[in-house]
Parts: structure tokens; C-alpha cells; sequence
């Protein structure tokens, strides 16, 4: 009887762990076998998924049975419905059709509509498209920044110090070029996932409307090497402590590069350090700091707001080609139009895809035209100071609201990169009357940045202002993480990510 019991618990054991597994599915073009990215998948008519830059999407734990119904779609393709069961005998693979228009449906005529009229009606809509609603809201958002520093050089050597003796300047230079080559040989990367409930209401008093927000973290995780930092100030931090932890612990310094002072005074002395730590901390907490980014985030991505999108709010600056109409999946049709800069001032290159409806961009595509930069600052021989940002792309989708027909960001998939070069003799000296230690340096740093960002709203739903005041707010810990594994986000729908994420292994 013992046997048979062990074995019936085994099997039933073998079972629920099949079916508690994250499904992983591929969304791809029926005709031409290519992956489809930033695909949209409803699941069960109550949350929002998104297929990522390779087509990828994964379902959660809870979302992984076979009942649960999956719609599919994407601009220009026909919308599918499917079951978890259905998708399990494609393969795990979703292959959408191309729209085919009935030509009862489509307003036959050898005129093209006329581009340039309808980015007039684009501008003329804009503030009625992208207007914040005053009715409350709670929505699910999925974060995740990805941080890259790649350095191509790093000389740090200091030429000149009363402050150590022969024998500790050798040992601090040695530790500063141990330093440097770490960082050029093991490049800096972070991953960074927020999953969250996000309150916000506007408001009006006193004739003026007033916007808030509260922040509930559910979960966060950060991928990256153990103390590693791909912060400027925090690897500049890193290299001050390696000088200091050989010069009088006790004292204080200021550092001087060139004719520039800097106000910021630094030392190792405990008492410092502590009453600094402790004020950051007041000023900035977990949560803090998450809310500022996402809030930043939708600000810089509002096609009414940011002054990048000048594609959208200053048509005058571009050329735009009609590219034909399309299908949404809320089946209606959509202008596509191509657009390129016409004048000096304008940047980008990309496509559009506009509601014919009420002129909403429903989907931008952008990316910076060949040999353009955001921004340039080159005082290269002057102060030895060059910086640019001279990468500047994304993919932007906005959904109708329901309760006004306005509209609000659903995903948006950016990246932003700066190339510094920094040459200048610095200069660490301490704060005292008479006599001062004196720390000379030589500083030269190239490198590149970048930082990508993803943003899924996963839900919507409205809530009262009464309800969101009764929300509070709780500080959160990233848990750090190793390697990336689904199982993290096995309770919770999350965006797949993409290969360099699922390869990267921290080094401790």
C-alpha cells in the first residue's frame, strides 16, 4: 500500500510542477516567418502583455493553464484569439496574418491623402489627445532599465603629492591602474526590473490643477555585479576613496581641476561620512527614487510635453511620405507616414502610424538621422572637455483611455547614449591654515554610455481620489540577483527579456 501511495503523490507531484511553469511563446509574421516585436497580448481581457525586440513574451505562473484566452495584436495584422491549450499545440508560436482590406471598406480613390494635411490635423489635436484625465486611476507598470559604461581609456596617475610617502604613492598608483583596467576589461552593465501599482489623480484648486501620484513596488530586482556602479559620480567616489584611504584619514580636502574649484569637500573620517550617508538617505529613499524615474519617464515620453518629438509638433521641420493605411487592432484604419528632416534644426528619422479617426499618433518609431546629435559640447583642446549624445531612439504606443477617448502611453521602448572624453589635471587639497597636503593628478577618461528603457502598462482601471489618500506609500529593497530567472516572475505577467539580459552572469 506504502509503494503505491509514494508513487500516485510522485506522479501528482510530476504534474503540478508541468503545469506551474511560465509559457514562453514567439509572436512571427505568417508570410514572411520573421519575429514580430512589441506585438500586443491581451490576457483574459484584464491585462496587457507585450512581445519584446525579439518577439518574445512570457506568461506568468497563474496565466500559464490552459483556459486562459490570449488576443493578439498588432498594427497592420488581423487580430487573433487564442487559448493557452491552442498556443501549446502551434508549437508556442503565434503567426499573425496580414490585414486584407474588402475594397467596400476603403474609400477608393487615385488621390493619396495628403500628408503634410494630415500632420496639420496631428498638431491641431494634440493637447485634446494627450491631456492627463482628472478622473483617478490605478495602473500595473513593468520598468526595466538596462546601463552599459564602456570605457576605451582610463589613465589616472598622480605626479605630485606631500601627502604620502614614496612608498604609498607607489602603492595608491598601482591601485588606481588596477582600477582602470578592470573597468576597460569587465565593462559596467545593470539590469534594472520594477514591477508596481501606480495611483495618480488630478486635481483642481484654486483655479489650477494639481497632479499626484503614489507608489506601490510589489517587486524589483537589480542584476549586476557585486559593488559595481556604472554611475559616474559613484565610480569617481570609488576612485577618491582610493586615494584617501593613503593620505590622513582625519583631514579634509577639496579638489581643484585647472582654474575650476569644486565647493564639495571629501575625507574618510568616520563622523563625516556618516552624517553625509544619513542626510542622502533622508532626501532620497528606494521609493523616492523609482517614483522620480517613472514619473520622468512618461513626462519625456509625452507627445505633448517633450520638445523632442518635434516630428509631431513642428511639422515644418520635416519631410513626410505617405506610406499607405493600415489596421488597428481596434479595427479601424491608421495613416502611415515616413518622415525625414527638411531643415538644420530637426533630428530624426521614422515612421508614424496616425488614427484616421481623431489624428492620434497611436505608434511613433524614431531614431537619429545619420551624423546627428542631440547635444555637443567640445572644448576638447580648450578645457579637455568633449561630450554628445549621440544616441537618441525608441518605439512609442499610445491606447485610447476608455472613460474619455484621450490617450496614455501603453509601451515604450527607449535608448539614450552619451560619448565624454574628459583630459585634466586635478588637484586634491586639503582645507587648513599654513601648510596644506597637496594631491596632483593627472585625469583622462574616454568611454560611451547608454541606457535603455522599457515600460509596460500592464492595467488600468479607475479609482477614486478618496481611495488613492488612503493608499500609503512603503519604502521597497531591490532583491539582487545573480542571473536572470523566470521563476522570480512566475506570480506576475513581465516582459521577456531579450538574450544579453538572459546571458549576463554576475562575477562577484
Amino acid at each position: 500500500m506504502k509503494p503505491s501511495l509514494l508513487y500516485t503523490f510522485f506522479i501528482l507531484f510530476l504534474i503540478q510542477t508541468a503545469f506551474a511553469q511560465n509559457i514562453r511563446g514567439k509572436i512571427i509574421d505568417s508570410n514572411t516567418g520573421e519575429s514580430i516585436p512589441y506585438a500586443n497580448i491581451r490576457v483574459n481581457e484584464s491585462e496587457n502583455l507585450v512581445s519584446n525586440g525579439e518577439g518574445y513574451f512570457t506568461l506568468s505562473e497563474n496565466n500559464s493553464r490552459d483556459e486562459t484566452v490570449l488576443t493578439v495584436s498588432y498594427l497592420g495584422f488581423v487580430n487573433q484569439q487564442l487559448s493557452v491549450a491552442q498556443l501549446k499545440k502551434l508549437d508556442f508560436t503565434i503567426k499573425l496574418l496580414a490585414g486584407i482590406y474588402e475594397l467596400s471598406d476603403v474609400a477608393v480613390s487615385n488621390i493619396k491623402p495628403n500628408p503634410y494635411e494630415i500632420m496639420a490635423n496631428v498638431k491641431a489635436n494634440l493637447s485634446q489627445n494627450y491631456t492627463t484625465g482628472e478622473k483617478g486611476s490605478k495602473e500595473m507598470f513593468f520598468f526595466r532599465k538596462s546601463n552599459y559604461f564602456n570605457p576605451s581609456i582610463i589613465d589616472i596617475e598622480i605626479n605630485k603629492s606631500t601627502g604620502f610617502s614614496k612608498q604609498a604613492l607607489s602603492k595608491v598608483n598601482n591601485d588606481l591602474q588596477s582600477f582602470s583596467t578592470k573597468l576597460i576589461s569587465r565593462p559596467p552593465v545593470s539590469f534594472t526590473d520594477v514591477l508596481c501599482n501606480y495611483y495618480s489623480v488630478k486635481t483642481k484648486k484654486a483655479d489650477k490643477f494639481v497632479f499626484r501620484s503614489k507608489l506601490d513596488v510589489l517587486k524589483a530586482t537589480i542584476l549586476k555585479n557585486a559593488g559595481e556602479s556604472i554611475s559616474i559620480d559613484d565610480l569617481e567616489k570609488t576612485a577618491e576613496k582610493l586615494m584617501l584611504q593613503h593620505l590622513d584619514t582625519t583631514k579634509y580636502y577639496r579638489i581643484k581641476s585647472g582654474l575650476i574649484g569644486s565647493r564639495d569637500t571629501i575625507s574618510l573620517r568616520k563622523d563625516f561620512n556618516n552624517k553625509k550617508t544619513s542626510k542622502d538617505k533622508e532626501e532620497k529613499n528606494q521609493l523616492t527614487a523609482a517614483k522620480i524615474n517613472l514619473n520622468s519617464f512618461m513626462n519625456e515620453n509625452n507627445f505633448l510635453k517633450n520638445k523632442r518629438f518635434d516630428f509631431i509638433q513642428n511639422p515644418k521641420l520635416y519631410d513626410y511620405a505617405y506610406e499607405g493605411t493600415t489596421y488597428t487592432n481596434q479595427n479601424e484604419f491608421a495613416y502611415v507616414l515616413s518622415f525625414k528632416p527638411r531643415k538644420s534644426k530637426a533630428m530624426y528619422v521614422g515612421k508614424l502610424y496616425i488614427s484616421e479617426t481623431d489624428y492620434a499618433v497611436l505608434r511613433a518609431d524614431y531614431v537619429l538621422d545619420e551624423g546627428e546629435k542631440v547635444s555637443n559640447f567640445n572644448m576638447k583642446f580648450l578645457l579637455g572637455i568633449k561630450v554628445s549624445e549621440n544616441v537618441s531612439k525608441g518605439t512609442i504606443i499610445y491606447k485610447k483611455r476608455a472613460e474619455d477617448d484621450n490617450y496614455y502611453m501603453q509601451y515604450a521602448a527607449t535608448e539614450s547614449g552619451n560619448y565624454f572624453y574628459l583630459n585634466r589635471p586635478l588637484k586634491l587639497i586639503e582645507l587648513a591654515k599654513g601648510e596644506k597636503d597637496v594631491l596632483a593628478l593627472d585625469f583622462k577618461m574616454e568611454a560611451n554610455m547608454r541606457n535603455k528603457t522599457e515600460f509596460l502598462n500592464m492595467s488600468r482601471t479607475e479609482i477614486s481620489q478618496s481611495a488613492i489618500e488612503k493608499i500609503k506609500e512603503e519604502d521597497f529593497k531591490y532583491i539582487n540577483i545573480k542571473s536572470y530567472d523566470p521563476k522570480i516572475w512566475k506570480d506576475y505577467n513581465a516582459i521577456e527579456p531579450l538574450q544579453e539580459m538572459k546571458q549576463f552572469k554576475a562575477v562577484n
